[in-house]
C-alpha cells in the first residue's frame, strides 16, 4: 500500500462561491501567467494551467470592482526581480497593491469613497515600473505610485469618465470614454497632468449627405441586413456636439480599446456591432455586425500578435474573428488595388460552446492570456471559471471552399527562426505560431508548398466551480487521533440549499465529493464515522405546518445513501436537530411539536419514541463520559478466566464455583460479537422550555431518567448546550453563557450582551477547553478554563458579512460559513488573512517562476537559457555545479518538473538555436520586455546575416535592399509599426490610404486623404481627390491651384528653389504640415524629416522616413530618433534599442545593453551576433565582447552557477582571466575542458 502522509496542519483558506454583480469587471490575466478574480471582497488567484486556486487575498471591506496585474515590460535583475504585483480596487474607492506571494499589501490608496471606474498600470516602464492610473468617480483621473501609495497628480474633466484605454504604440496618448463621447489626450506623461482638456469627440450618425454617397460597385454582392443598415448610416465622428436630429450612438457604447495590432486604430463596442475606427481620419473603416437573430456582444478583446478579436456574447459563447487578408493568395496582386479594399472584414474563425443562461447564471467577463493570446478564461456569475484553449488543426486543403473564407495557414517559422529538418516544435505555443501573417496587397505570398492549412477550434481545458448559493450547514469530520492518523482525511461536509452535500478536503481545499442527497434544504449534518454521516433536510411547511422530513445515512467511499428512518417522514412536524452520541452508538432526533426519538445508529433501529407528555426540548447534548473502558476491562478479564477455565482438569473444574462461571458467561454475552456490539452506557442532558435540566441514561435498549436540576434564575430560555470533560456550558436566547464546573459543583454566568446564542461547540483535542460561540451578529472564541474571551468577530466592526454556521476543523482552526457565499478556515483569532503561497500544499505543481525567491527565479532563467558545459541539455538542476541551499534547489527542480512534456522536449532538442531559446524562455517567464527585444533581434539578426551570406554588401545602419528580402521568415509583423522593413511598411500605409479613400464621407476626410497621398508620393491619385472639391467650398480655389501645382512640378532648378523657400517660410510661420508636403513634392523628404524632428514631431518624421527615403537617408533620421529616445527627458531607451536593431546597428545595441547593466541580455545578444556572423571578433569589438562576457560571468557567479560563470569568463579573453582565477582558487588549475571549448568556438 502507498504510505499515506497526513498533513495535520491545515492552511487557513477561503472556499469561495457565487460572485456579486459588482465583481463583474474584476478579472485580469497577467503576463505572469495567473488569473486574478474578485469574489465579493476577496480576490482569488487562479493558475489556468492546472485550474486551481492558489491564493485568496482578503483585506478589502467592500466588493472588489477591478483587479490589474502589473506589467512585466522591464529588464528583470536582482534589483528589479520577478514579483507578483496586483492592484485591486473596491466599491468604496480603496485601491490595494498586493505582494501576492506573501499575501500582504504593499500600500493602500484612498481618494474618494465611490467605486473605482477603471484602472491600469502604465505599460512603459523605463522611467518607473510602479505607476498606476485610476479613474475616481465621477470625473477625476489620478496617477499613483503603486509602490509607495503617493499621488503624483490629479486632473478633472467636464464629463463623467467611464473607462480609458492607453495607446499601445505611444505612451503619451490616452483615450477616455465619457458619458457624452470620447476624449483624446495626446500629452499624457507621468511627470505632470495633461495640460489641456483633451480633444473631445462625439459619436453620431447623421443622415448620409448625398454629396458623398458613393455608388456601390455592381460587382460586389448586395450587402446583408446589418451591413445594409450601416452603409445607409455612415458612422461619423464629429468634433462638435451632434445636433438634435443626429442620433447619438454613445449611450450604449460598451467599450473602447486601441487595437494593439496596428497603430492609430481603435474599436468601439456596441451590443450589436463592433466599429473599427482609423483615428487619423476619425472614420469607421470596418464593422463587425451581428445578424438579427444573433446573440449580442458583451465584451471584445483585440489581439496584438495578429489582427484578431476575441468576442464574448451574452450566451457565454466566445468567438474568434480574424481580419481577412486584403489579397487572397491566388489572385494576382497586379490587379487594380482599388477593387481589393472595401473595408476591414473580420471573419469568424472559431467559436466555443455557450453556457445555459438563467436568472442567476450569466457570463460576466472574458480574459485572454497576454503572452500567447491563445487561451481564454470566462467568468460566470455562479463562481465558475471556464478555461478555453485555442487549438490549430492541420486540415486538408479543400478544392473549392464552400464557406467562402480564405484558408488560414500556419507560419513556417518557429520562435522567429525557420524550423530545422527534424526540429520539434509546439504548434499551439501562441497565436502567431498558429496562424501566419495576414497578407497585404503588393507583397508576394510565401510559396504554398511550405504552408499547411489550419483550422482553429476551442477546447475546454479547465473548469473551476465555486460553492452554490448560501445558506450552508457545516460539519467537520471527527478529529484526528493517534488511532486514525494513518488514514485520516480532514473532510468538511457542507449541506446546501438545493439538497446536495459537498465534501471538501481541507488539505488541498478541493471538492472531494459532491453528493445529491436530499430534495430540499439541508439543515444539519452529523458524522457517524470518518467515512459516513447522517444529514437531515426539511421541506417548506404546508398549511397545517407539517413538512416532509428526510434523514439520510451516507457512506462516503461508495456514495450509498439510504433513508435512515425508513418510510416515515411525510407530513410530520419538522426535525429541529439531531445529535449523535460520543461513541457514535445512539442518535437523538428532536422535532418541533413532537416528542424526541432515540435510535441505535449501528443497527438503524428505533430504540424509543418518547411519550406524549414528554417535555419540549429546547437544547440537548450528549455527555462525553461513558463506561466503555470498564466494559472492555470486564470483557478482557472474562476472556482470560474462560481461557483458564477450559484448560483445568476435570476434577479441578468441579471445584470452581458455578456462580463464577455464570457471571463470566453473563459478561461475555453482553459483549458478544467480538467486541463489535458492546453497548456502552451513555448519557445526555436536555433542557425544557422552563430551563429545567434533565439527565437521561441510555444502555443497550434501556432508557433511564436521571436527576433533574432546577432552572437557573439568571438565564433565559436555553438555546444550546456544550459538554466536554467536566465543563458544561449553557447558552440562552438573551446572550448569557453559563459555565458549570461539574467537579467543583460551581456555576458561573457571563452576560455577553450579544443576543441569541445560536450555537456553541468545544474544540477537539484532549484537555483543549476552547469554546466557539455563534451569535446572530458574529462569533466568539472563549477559554472555558479561565472563563475569558479569546477572540471576537462582529458584523460591521471587523467583517461585513453575516455568519451562517460554525465549526472547529482542528484544535486551533475554526471554519465559518458566511452570507457572502464563502466558507473560511481561520486561525483561532478569526482574523481573515491571506496565506503565504509557498506554504501551501497544492495538488498539482504550478509552473510560475514568480513564486521563487528573486535569486532563484533568475537562476532558473539562466539555467534554461544556456547550458554550455556539456553537449547535451539537462532538466535536472542537481547535475549542475550550483551552490545553494537544498530547499531552494528543490523548489527550482519542482518548477522544472512542472513544465509540460512538450515544452521539455523542445527545450531539450539540440536543434533549438540560441535565438529560439531566448524567445521561448521569455515566453515561459512572461517577460514582456525580453519577448519584444528577442523578437526584433531574431528577425533582424537573421535578415542581415542572410544579406551578408548572399554577399550583398550592406553598410551598417542600412536595411538590406528589397531584393534580398525573400527570406523564409518574411517580414516583421505590422504591430511592430516603424520597426518593420520599409517596403512592407510602405505597402501597408498605401493600403490604409486606399481604405480611407473608400470610406471617406466628408470634405475633411477627402482633404486628409489627399495630404497622405502626397506624402506617400501618389501624386496622380491626390490630384483626382483635390479636383473633387465642390465649387461652393471656401477652399475650392486653393485646392484647384494645389492640383495644378502638383501636376506641373518639374525638377528644374528655379522652381525647386522657389518651392523650397516657400516651404521653409511656411514652416517658420507655424504651417508645418503644409511645408512638409511641399518639400515632399520636390523630393526633399529628408529635409522634411529634419524639420519635423526639429519641431518635436518625432513619430511623424519616422513614418515619413520609412515611406519616402532611401535606406541611407532613412537610417540617419531613425538614428537621430534613437538618440532622442535615449535622452533623459524622454527616457525610452528600450524603444531606442529596438530602433537600432531594425537598422542593424548591432555593435551600438551591444554597447547600450552593457551600459544599461542588462548583462545577461548583452552577453547572449553578442553571442548570437557572433554565431550569425554579423559581428566579428576583431580589435574594435574585442573590448565590448570581453566586457559583456565577463560581466555576465560575474552575474552568474552571484547566482551560484559556477560552471556557467567559468565558461563565460573563459570566453572573455584577457578580461576574464582574473575572474577565472578567483573561481578556481583552491581547485588547482583551470579545467582542460573550458580551454578546449575556447578553441572550438
Amino acid at each position: 500500500m502507498i504510505p499515506y502522509s497526513v498533513n495535520i496542519k491545515l492552511a487557513a483558506r477561503t472556499l469561495t462561491g457565487t460572485l456579486n454583480l459588482q465583481n463583474k469587471t474584476a478579472v485580469d490575466w497577467g503576463w505572469q501567467g495567473l488569473i486574478a478574480q474578485g469574489c465579493h471582497s476577496s480576490i482569488l488567484i487562479i493558475d489556468p494551467k492546472t485550474s486551481q486556486t492558489i491564493q485568496v487575498l482578503e483585506r478589502h471591506k467592500a466588493n472588489v470592482v477591478k483587479v490589474k496585474w502589473s506589467r512585466e515590460n522591464y529588464h528583470h535583475s536582482l534589483s528589479s526581480p520577478y514579483s507578483l504585483r496586483l492592484a485591486s480596487a473596491d466599491s468604496a474607492g480603496k485601491i490595494i497593491v498586493w505582494d501576492v506571494v506573501s499575501g500582504t499589501a504593499h500600500c493602500e490608496i484612498q481618494e474618494h469613497s465611490k467605486p473605482i471606474q477603471d484602472m491600469d498600470w502604465l505599460w512603459t516602464q523605463d522611467a518607473s515600473r510602479d505607476l498606476l492610473l485610476a479613474i475616481h468617480p465621477p470625473n477625476y483621473i489620478v496617477l499613483w505610485n503603486g509602490d509607495t501609495g503617493t499621488k503624483l497628480w490629479k486632473k478633472s474633466y467636464a464629463e463623467n469618465i467611464l473607462s480609458f484605454s492607453f495607446d499601445p504604440f505611444d505612451p503619451s496618448n490616452l483615450a477616455l470614454l465619457t458619458s457624452e463621447g470620447i476624449v483624446f489626450i495626446s500629452d499624457f506623461s507621468h511627470s505632470k497632468p495633461p495640460g489641456s482638456g483633451g480633444k473631445k469627440v462625439y459619436i453620431a450618425s447623421p443622415h448620409a449627405s448625398p454629396a458623398h454617397t458613393k455608388p456601390v460597385p455592381a460587382a460586389l454582392p448586395a450587402p446583408t441586413g446589418a451591413k445594409k443598415a450601416l452603409n445607409k448610416v455612415k458612422v461619423l465622428i464629429t468634433n462638435e456636439k451632434p445636433t438634435a436630429e443626429a442620433v447619438t450612438l454613445n449611450a450604449d457604447c460598451l467599450q473602447l480599446s486601441y487595437l494593439p495590432s496596428k497603430r492609430n486604430h481603435m474599436l468601439l463596442l456596441y451590443p450589436r456591432e463592433i466599429l473599427i475606427l482609423d483615428l487619423e481620419l476619425s472614420q469607421t473603416v470596418g464593422v463587425v455586425a451581428i445578424e438579427r437573430s444573433g446573440v449580442p456582444f458583451i465584451q471584445v478583446i483585440p489581439c496584438a500578435q495578429r489582427d484578431a478579436l476575441f468576442c464574448l456574447h451574452e450566451n457565454g459563447c466566445i468567438t474568434l474573428r480574424v481580419c481577412r487578408s486584403t489579397t487572397a493568395p491566388n489572385e494576382s496582386a497586379a490587379s487594380d488595388p482599388e477593387q481589393s479594399v472595401q473595408e476591414l472584414v473580420y471573419d469568424l474563425r472559431s467559436q466555443c460552446d455557450a453556457i445555459r443562461v438563467t436568472k442567476t447564471v450569466r457570463p460576466y467577463r472574458m480574459v485572454i492570456c497576454p503572452v500567447n493570446e491563445n487561451n481564454a478564461a470566462l467568468t460566470v456569475s455562479d463562481g465558475r471559471v471556464m478555461l478555453w484553449e485555442l487549438k490549430a488543426h492541420v486540415s486538408k486543403p479543400t478544392v473549392n471552399p464552400s464557406s467562402g473564407l480564405s484558408p488560414l495557414y500556419a507560419p513556417v517559422a518557429f520562435c522567429g527562426s525557420p524550423l530545422g529538418q527534424n526540429q520539434k516544435k509546439i504548434q499551439d505555443l501562441s497565436l502567431n505560431t498558429m496562424i501566419g501573417q495576414s497578407l497585404v496587397s503588393g507583397t508576394d505570398p510565401p510559396p504554398t508548398s511550405l504552408q499547411q492549412e489550419v483550422q482553429l477550434k476551442f477546447l475546454l481545458t479547465g473548469l473551476l466551480s465555486g460553492l452554490p448559493l448560501p445558506p450552508f450547514a457545516l460539519r467537520m469530520c471527527p478529529p484526528l487521533t493517534t488511532k486514525n492518523i494513518n488514514h485520516y482525511q480532514p473532510l468538511l461536509a457542507v449541506g446546501t440549499s438545493n439538497g446536495s452535500v459537498l465534501v471538501y478536503n481541507l488539505t488541498s481545499g478541493l471538492l472531494h465529493k459532491d453528493l445529491s442527497v436530499h430534495s430540499c434544504e439541508v439543515k444539519g449534518i452529523e458524522w457517524v464515522s470518518l467515512t459516513s454521516f447522517l444529514s437531515f433536510a426539511t421541506s417548506t411547511p404546508n398549511n397545517a405546518g407539517l413538512v416532509r422530513n428526510e434523514l439520510q445515512h451516507v457512506d462516503l467511499p461508495t456514495g450509498r445513501c439510504f433513508a435512515f428512518r425508513g418510510e416515515q417522514g411525510n407530513d410530520e412536524p419538522a426535525i429541529e436537530m439531531m445529535k449523535v452520541s460520543h461513541l457514535k452508538q445512539y442518535l437523538v432526533v428532536v422535532f418541533r411539536d413532537k416528542p424526541l426519538e432515540l435510535w441505535d445508529v449501528r443497527t438503524g433501529t428505533l430504540l424509543r419514541e418518547m411519550a406524549k407528555n414528554f417535555p419540549t426540548v429546547t437544547a440537548l447534548e450528549w455527555s462525553p463520559s461513558h463506561n466503555l473502558k470498564s466494559l472492555k476491562k470486564k470483557q478482557l478479564l472474562a476472556r482470560e478466566a474462560m481461557a483458564r477455565y477450559t484448560t483445568l482438569s476435570d476434577n479441578e473444574q468441579s471445584s470452581v464455583e458455578s456462580s463464577v462461571i455464570s457471571l463470566l458467561q453473563d459478561a461475555e454475552s453482553k459483549s458478544e460479537g467480538g467486541g463489535q456490539a458492546i453497548s456502552a452506557r451513555e448519557h445526555f442532558v436536555f433542557t425544557d422550555t422552563d430551563g429545567q435540566v434533565y439527565h437521561i441514561t441510555v444502555e443497550g435498549n434501556t432508557v433511564k431518567d436521571g436527576a433533574r436540576i432546577p432552572p437557573d434564575g439568571s438565564m433565559g430560555s436555553i438555546a444550546c448546550i456544550a459538554w466536554k470533560g467536566d465543563t458544561l456550558v449553557l447558552g440562552d436566547v438573551d446572550g448569557n453563557l453559563n459555565f458549570w464546573d461539574l467537579k467543583a459543583r460551581l456555576s458561573r454566568g457571563i452576560p455577553t450582551h450579544r443576543g441569541w446564542v445560536k450555537k456553541i461547540r468545544f474544540a477537539p483535542g484532549k484537555g483543549n477547553q476552547k469554546l466557539l460561540v455563534m451569535y446572530t451578529d458574529g462569533a466568539e472564541v472563549w477559554d472555558t478554563k479561565e472563563v475569558s474571551m479569546v477572540s471576537s468577530l462582529r458584523i460591521g466592526r471587523n467583517v461585513n458579512y453575516r455568519i451562517l454556521d460554525i465549526d472547529w476543523c482542528t484544535s486551533d482552526k475554526v471554519v465559518l460559513a458566511s452570507e457572502d457565499g464563502c466558507i473560511r478556515v481561520l486561525e483561532m483569532a478569526m482574523k481573515s488573512a491571506s496565506y503565504r503561497m509557498d506554504e501551501q500544499d497544492l495538488t498539482d505543481p504550478v509552473w510560475c517562476p514568480y513564486l521563487l525567491l528573486p535569486r532563484a527565479a533568475l537562476t532558473l532563467k539562466a539555467f534554461l537559457l544556456l547550458q554550455p558545459w556539456s553537449g547535451t541539455f539537462t532538466m535536472d538542476i542537481t547535475q549542475v555545479d550550483y551552490t545553494e541551499k537544498h530547499e531552494i534547489k528543490g523548489l527550482i527542480q519542482e518548477q522544472l518538473n512542472s513544465m509540460s512534456n512538450d515544452m521539455k522536449s523542445v527545450l531539450l532538442d539540440p536543434e533549438l538555436n540560441l535565438l529560439q531559446r531566448c524567445l521561448l524562455v521569455s515566453r515561459l517567464f512572461g517577460d514582456e520586455s525580453d519577448l519584444q527585444f528577442w523578437t526584433v533581434a531574431a528577425h533582424y539578426l537573421q535578415s542581415f546575416a542572410q544579406a551578408r551570406h548572399l554577399s550583398v554588401p550592406v553598410p551598417e545602419g542600412q536595411t538590406p535592399a528589397e531584393g534580398t528580402q525573400a527570406t523564409p521568415q518574411g517580414h516583421l509583423d505590422i504591430y511592430h509599426d516603424t520597426l518593420c522593413e520599409s517596403f512592407y511598411f510602405q505597402r501597408f500605409q498605401l493600403e490604409r490610404v486606399h481604405l480611407q479613400e473608400v470610406k471617406r464621407s466628408s470634405y475633411e476626410h477627402t482633404k486628409k486623404c489627399a495630404d497622405q497621398l502626397l506624402l506617400l508620393g501618389q501624386t496622380d491619385r491626390a490630384v483626382q481627390l483635390l479636383l473633387e472639391t465642390s465649387a461652393d467650398n471656401p477652399s475650392y480655389y486653393c485646392d484647384s491651384l494645389k492640383a495644378c501645382l502638383v501636376t506641373t512640378i518639374t525638377s528644374s532648378g528655379p522652381s525647386q528653389s522657389t518651392i523650397k523657400l516657400v516651404a521653409t517660410n511656411m514652416i517658420a510661420n507655424g504651417k508645418l504640415a503644409e511645408g512638409v508636403q511641399l518639400l515632399c513634392l520636390i523630393d526633399k523628404a529628408a529635409d522634411a524629416c529634419r524639420y519635423l524632428q526639429t519641431y518635436g514631431e518625432w513619430n511623424r518624421a519616422a513614418w515619413l522616413a520609412k515611406v519616402r527615403l532611401n535606406p541611407a537617408e532613412s537610417s540617419d533620421v531613425l538614428k537621430r530618433w534613437a538618440e532622442h529616445l535615449c535622452s533623459p527627458q524622454v527616457n525610452q531607451k528600450s524603444k531606442a534599442i529596438l530602433v537600432l536593431l531594425s537598422l542593424g546597428c548591432f555593435h551600438k545595441v551591444g554597447e547600450m545593453l552593457q551600459s544599461m547593466r542588462y548583462f545577461d541580455r548583452a552577453a547572449l545578444f553578442i553571442e548570437a551576433c557572433l554565431k550569425y556572423g554579423v559581428m566579428e571578433a576583431n580589435d574594435s569589438t574585442n573590448k565590448l565582447i570581453g566586457a559583456a562576457f565577463v560581466d555576465y560571468a560575474r552575474l552568474l557567479r552571484t547566482l551560484g552557477l559556477r560552471e556557467s560563470a567559468a565558461f563565460w569568463a573563459s570566453r572573455a579573453g584577457g578580461a576574464g582571466e582574473q575572474l577565472l582565477e578567483e573561481l578556481f582558487q583552491g581547485e588547482g588549475a583551470v579545467p582542460e575542458e573550458t580551454e578546449g571549448m575556447e578553441n572550438t568556438e
